[in-house]
């Protein structure tokens, strides 16, 4: 496959126009030249943190929905994403692992809840909330796990950690009552990311900075849902302008609804209600988001007015170095071919997934 006269789009050697020749699952080579481009090359977009897709919820997919799951996503230029769980009974939560095989773009398991604070719950299922402990985790852990959410002030927490660096899980603070001193003894303890950021976390106060001050202030890793709902454009300026472009991961936090018509849906048990593109519980908390990824890179380029190759860091790069996947995410020879062709205006035109057009 050739792809000819495009602005390509490299998170480390930046933007130039060029061509790229694709052999198998593999870019083959890459030709620099002056002449005009109509169309821009990125790499595939990664989203490590979504629930659902237009009807499809991760808690009760069979194999079929991760499949149409992955082939709809094609359409919103992700190639790489994590079906992420809500709270639920440790045995529900077993049997949804046990069941999950990794198809096309589905490629792991992002574990949100159980073992989270009730008061920064969310919309998540306070029956089915619990503290962290080894024989849960050792019920549930395996290499299909690859992100875990959880509260660091929760008793328990620190005696799992050597248990999940074991099992190569990526572990992420978040829904979390815990003050600035926990989130910094967890960095010490080599945690370096927090969910959804800045939401669920105990906010920034002058006398005790919290997981927002926390966040800001020390070297971790932020999920952000760009879907201005979740996070002002301010906000996420804000963040731009204090954090290294590294530190920034997008997401969708998506559930079912996205892509639906306004009305009643689920969420762990729980009703919710969607109104213009907004889904909350019935108290009007915010319970998750309807948010596709291309939405999300646009949303975040008009707030911030980014480089294109800072935002092909945050919507590809940067989640798949803090996985350690370090063979996708670049546009260089003998990388995956995943990768996203988009218009000036950053609309999807086709999505390439492992060597072949799926869009």
């Amino acid at each position: 496959m050739l792809i000819e006269n495009v602005l390509i789009v490299d998170p480390i050697d930046g933007e130039y126009v060029g061509d790229v020749v694709i052999e198998g699952n593999l870019i083959k080579s890459i030709k620099k030249h002056d002449k005009t481009y109509n169309y821009i090359l990125m790499p595939g977009f990664v989203d490590t943190h979504t629930h659902g897709y237009k009807g499809i919820d991760f808690m009760n997919s069979t194999k079929d929905d991760l499949k149409r799951w992955a082939e709809e996503n094609f359409s919103h230029g992700v190639t790489r994403f994590y079906p992420t769980t809500v709270s639920a009974s440790i045995e529900k939560l077993k049997n949804i692992i046990i069941n999950f095989e990794p198809i096309l773009s589905a490629k792991g398991i992002h574990l949100e809840g159980p073992f989270i604070n009730k008061k920064k719950k969310g919309a998540q299922n306070e029956d089915y909330i619990y503290n962290p402990k080894l024989e849960y985790l050792k019920d549930l852990i395996c290499d299909k796990i690859k992100i875990i959410t959880m509260a660091p002030e929760l008793e328990g927490f620190f005696d799992t950690i050597n248990f999940l660096k074991e099992k190569n899980v990526i572990i992420s603070l978040g829904h979390s009552d815990g003050d600035y001193n926990a989130y910094k003894k967890s960095l010490e303890f080599g945690i370096n990311r927090i969910t959804h950021f800045p939401n669920a976390i105990k906010p920034l106060h002058h006398r005790e900075i919290g997981g927002v001050g926390a966040g800001l202030l020390n070297d971790f890793k932020l999920e952000l849902i760009v879907d201005n709902i979740h996070l002002s454009p301010d906000f996420v300026k804000l963040v731009y302008s204090i954090k290294n472009i590294e530190d920034i991961i997008l997401v969708t936090d998506s559930i079912p609804a996205t892509r639906l018509d306004d009305g009643k849906y689920s969420l762990g048990g729980l009703e919710v209600f969607v109104k213009n593109k907004k889904a909350t519980l019935k108290d009007s908390t915010i319970a998750g988001s309807t948010l596709t990824f291309d939405i999300a890179i646009r949303n975040f380029y008009n707030s911030t007015n980014c480089s294109l190759q800072e935002l092909a860091k945050i919507s590809s790069y940067n989640a798949l170095q803090n996985l350690n996947i370090f063979n996708e995410g670049r546009i260089k020879e003998n990388y995956i071919a995943n990768l996203v062709i988009l218009s000036k205006d950053l609309e999807i035109i086709q999505t390439i997934y492992e060597g072949n057009r799926q869009l």
